[in-house]
């Protein structure tokens, strides 16, 4: 026998608040329904849970059906869908996502005029994802009930959250609707119980803006800021949190539910977050992704499922061209991608276009911090090719060494990180940018030792970090309808932001 909540039938709405609330409700009423079962279950010995019995919950899901195909006159790369047909996805964690959901169904009832369906999906919830991140209920099953829990419950099916959708390799079924957006429901929930084993913070926490860094100064400098700012009262952010949910809140605003749970760390997670929080959500995340391409795939990997409306690069790098100087700037037109960790998710014959909106705002806020124009600005910002490599001592490589392939692709600096975090972005419809800072010149005799590094660190952290503040402000202030570019849409592509 199959425990399973009263099946809500596809219910037509034509107003996006009332639709997201029945979705909540089929939500809640299936977590309430597996949370219930596992305390039966708990409570119940092994060997005298009746044989053959389950407990199970499904997904909410959105369905939309058009009669014809619709390109909309507006800024906005998503909302509509590009031709005739019935479209569908399933949905969780619709308190977080309440106010992207909301927008998505808001804009597909203004941009196509028909009705959204929302009812009981046939995806089932896996137990582990009805379950907060932090929460162990493994700790109070007897061995034997560990043993027998996928006899009871739904385990996560990697098979049900592939990036298929994401990489245009998806291909329905005669019959099956189109996907409305680029992730499931259990891709979504897979990705947010990962952002909290690596980042040290919880997904409620991330905002739409998120910086990526290699080195933990700009972290340092981050934190600082980040304290300064809830000492001002007039600060256009409402709290700081760090790894642990450690929540400051802004001077003179009350403390929160749940505020006083989090505890710092006993150590730094893989790759620790920090977010300069706003009521609206347009703060800045900040993470210090470490070395190496294969963590910035992973971070961004998961990140993507908050449907961020930009993330940006800003990181060292080694210049390749002897005419530059430690300390300046690289703004990434283009990208060497020689990280090998998406090349069968992006094959590398796919260009990763430079994003005209990201580009300005990051120029200007060089500009902005700097205070210099002009010959002047030029002097201490080019714009180039960037290589991203997956070999840290790429330089020992003798004979073998790519340099002569550098030079062909024009490129101006290397890294390690930069092109993997604009393919994901490229990928995933995110927004991207990369500005890096020279810190060594291998080829040109100048490697990084501790000593010129720990000068460049005191003298160029800090500006770096003020100009992708700049620039999410410029971003920011610009609005969503000139950032999100219709360059990083496909032909017939998903509704959902």
């Amino acid at each position: 026998m199959i425990a399973q909540p009263p099946f809500e039938p596809p219910t037509a709405f034509t107003d996006p608040q009332q639709a997201l609330a029945h979705a909540q409700r089929i939500y809640a009423t299936s977590l309430a329904h597996l949370r219930q079962g596992l305390r039966r279950y708990i409570g119940t010995p092994a060997s005298a849970w009746p044989a053959g019995d389950r407990v199970r919950a499904h997904y909410p899901f959105v369905r939309m059906t058009t009669a014809n195909g619709h390109h909309p006159a507006t800024g906005l790369a998503y909302g509509f869908v590009a031709r005739a047909g019935r479209y569908e996805t399933t949905l969780t964690r619709p308190d977080l996502f309440a106010d992207y959901y909301l927008e998505q169904f808001r804009l597909l009832l203004a941009n196509h005029g028909t009705a959204l369906e929302v009812g009981t999906s046939h995806q089932t919830i896996p137990l582990p994802f009805s379950f907060a991140d932090d929460v162990n209920f493994e700790g109070e099953l007897a061995p034997e009930q560990r043993q027998r829990l996928s006899d009871v419950f739904d385990l996560p099916d990697l098979h049900a959250m592939d990036d298929r959708i994401a990489n245009g390799t998806w291909q329905s079924a005669p019959g099956e609707p189109e996907p409305l957006a680029l992730f499931t429901a259990p891709r979504v929930d897979y990705s947010l119980h990962r952002l909290r084993h690596y980042t040290g913070t919880s997904p409620e926490h991330f905002q739409n803006f998120v910086l990526f860094t290699n080195y933990q100064f700009y972290i340092d400098e981050f934190i600082a800021l980040g304290q300064q700012a809830m000492q001002d009262a007039g600060s256009g952010y409402s709290a700081f949190v760090q790894p642990g949910n450690v929540i400051t809140r802004r001077a003179g605003l009350p403390a929160q539910p749940g505020d006083d749970r989090g505890t710092p760390p006993p150590r730094l997670p893989q790759m620790p977050a920090y977010h300069l929080v706003r009521e609206d959500r347009s703060g800045i995340s900040f993470v210090n992704i470490g070395v190496g391409p294969s963590n910035a795939k992973t971070i961004t990997d998961h990140i993507a499922v908050l449907r961020p409306h930009a993330w940006i690069m800003v990181g060292h790098c080694a210049g390749l061209r002897n005419s530059q100087q430690l300390g300046d700037y690289v703004l990434a037109h283009g990208y060497v991608r020689e990280d090998h960790v998406l090349d069968e998710d992006l094959p590398l014959w796919i260009p990763v276009p430079a994003l005209a909106e990201v580009q300005i705002a990051l120029q200007d806020a060089v500009a902005d911090v700097t205070r210099l124009a002009g010959a002047d600005l030029k002097r201490v910002l080019r714009t180039g090719t960037v290589a991203t490599t997956d070999n840290r001592n790429w330089e020992l490589l003798g004979e073998h060494a790519p340099q002569r392939r550098f030079s062909q692709s024009r490129a101006v600096a290397l890294d390690m990180e930069s092109a993997t975090i604009a393919a994901n972005g490229f990928r995933f419809r995110v927004p991207y940018g990369t500005l890096l800072c020279v810190s060594d010149k291998p080829l040109h005799g100048e490697i990084k030792l501790p000593g010129m590094a720990n000068q460049f660190y005191r003298e160029r952290v800090s500006q770096h970090l003020q100009i992708g503040l700049r620039a999410i402000d410029r971003l920011r202030e610009n609005g969503l309808d000139r950032l999100h570019s219709r360059k990083l849409r496909g032909f017939a592509e998903v509704a959902f932001q």
